[in-house]
């Protein structure tokens, strides 16, 4: 991830970080902030870019023993432009190479959670097919799979994202979405009404930006408001909120202490323009 130092346009930045980004390695990277071994998988190249990813993401406390070195595709990139979006260039890199023989690959003993993304069904047929077939890995060796819609325009359109990524979180038992990804998508704009949409997760988690989340566990339904904070920058803020919450569960805590905590998470991030605050 290449973004300004401070919140103003690319095209006005005289400096600017280059760090570890992507939806699960910052995921990954909260929950062990929080005190929990966390693990990422993926394809990087054997490029500097890859090394250098992998010496940020071991400098937080993340296993990224099993990432795959790929010598013939580059690493991937992407550009934050705070208050702009982000711009990507992933197309032909190491991760969307992945796929199912990768799944296939993995061990998946002891693994407390899985977290997968939407944006790696985005990035190629292939890496959609990993999804698949990691989703059936770990339902069979019984490891609860959390899902994050995490729906990017930039790379797919809402027509053709729309039943392939309800079809992957119909399967999965952890589920986090914003309200108006869910409106984009599906359209509907209620959370009782995202719930009806997916009424088997055992868990969905409905994000409302500065209002607040919604969880739904079982017949269970609980809102946390969000905190207020002053927003340098406001992506990567979903992606922190996913590991605080998790994190929060693994240490067995209730359902509103998980979405307390992952406000807590998101709240950090909102104040920076990185993903992650060191």
């Amino acid at each position: 991830m290449v973004t300004p130092e401070t919140a103003v346009p690319v095209t006005e930045a005289q400096r600017f970080r280059v760090d570890a980004g992507g939806a699960e390695s910052n995921v990954a990277a909260h929950v062990a902030a929080l005190g929990h071994r966390a693990e990422w998988f993926s394809r990087l190249g054997v490029d500097a870019v890859g090394d250098r990813v992998l010496a940020q993401l071991a400098s937080r406390g993340i296993d990224t023993s099993r990432v795959i070195r790929d010598p013939v595709h580059r690493t991937g990139l992407y550009v934050k432009d705070p208050g702009r979006g982000v711009s990507y260039y992933r197309d032909g890199s190491a991760a969307s190479h992945l796929s199912p023989a990768d799944a296939d690959g993995l061990d998946l003993a002891g693994i407390g959670i899985l977290h997968l993304s939407g944006i790696t069904a985005a990035i190629s047929a292939s890496a959609a097919a990993f999804l698949d077939r990691v989703i059936d890995r770990a339902r069979e060796a019984a490891v609860p799979v959390s899902f994050d819609v995490n729906h990017r325009a930039a790379l797919w359109s809402a027509e053709t994202a729309a039943p392939a990524l309800a079809a992957l979180a119909q399967r999965v038992d952890i589920l986090f979405t914003g309200r108006d990804e869910a409106e984009s998508l599906w359209g509907v704009a209620r959370d009782d009404d995202i719930r009806g949409v997916f009424p088997r997760v055992a868990e969905l988690v409905v994000k409302d930006g500065d209002v607040g989340a919604t969880g739904y566990a079982g017949d269970r339904r609980v809102f946390e408001p969000a905190l207020v904070v002053e927003v340098v920058e406001a992506v990567g803020a979903g992606d922190a909120f996913a590991g605080g919450y998790l994190a929060s569960r693994l240490s067995g805590e209730d359902l509103d202490l998980r979405l307390r905590a992952g406000h807590g998470r998101a709240a950090l991030t909102l104040r920076t323009t990185g993903d992650f605050v060191e």
